[in-house]
């Protein structure tokens, strides 16, 4: 007897934008399980968002300024940040509009520098 057993394909990284914050699912958020804050970034041309972990020891070193570290909020099935004016710089370089809805988008982990970058071009 010939059985072939079902192996489900691992889950996307999802990123969801609202208003004030944006959102990890728990494939995504299993990058950031030991992270103590955030880095946020945006590459305009190329409509990525990037979202650097970094642990505490990280964090509290001083060649990153408190200005460029956000709180994360980790649980464990999905993690937060909420920057109200990292999303306005969002939502006007992307021309997205999440005032009554928010919007989905892939994401994927670049093991080489430790980031996660969400593509705006890839709405879910």
């Amino acid at each position: 007897m010939e059985i072939t057993w079902f192996n489900e394909r691992p889950k996307d990284c999802i990123v969801t934008l609202a208003k004030g914050n944006l959102t990890l699912n728990k494939p995504a958020t299993t990058f950031f399980e030991n992270a103590y804050s955030v880095m946020l970034g945006y590459n305009k041309d190329k409509k990525t968002v990037f979202i650097k972990p970094l642990n505490k020891e990280h964090a509290l070193r001083h060649d990153v300024s408190d200005s460029s570290k956000y709180r994360i909020t980790v649980k464990s099935s999905y993690s937060r940040v909420t920057n109200k004016a990292f999303m306005e710089e969002i939502i006007s370089m992307a021309h997205i509009d999440l005032e009554n809805e928010t919007k989905k988008f892939k994401a994927n982990w670049n093991e080489k520098e430790q980031i996660l970058i969400m593509d705006l071009k890839e709405e879910v």
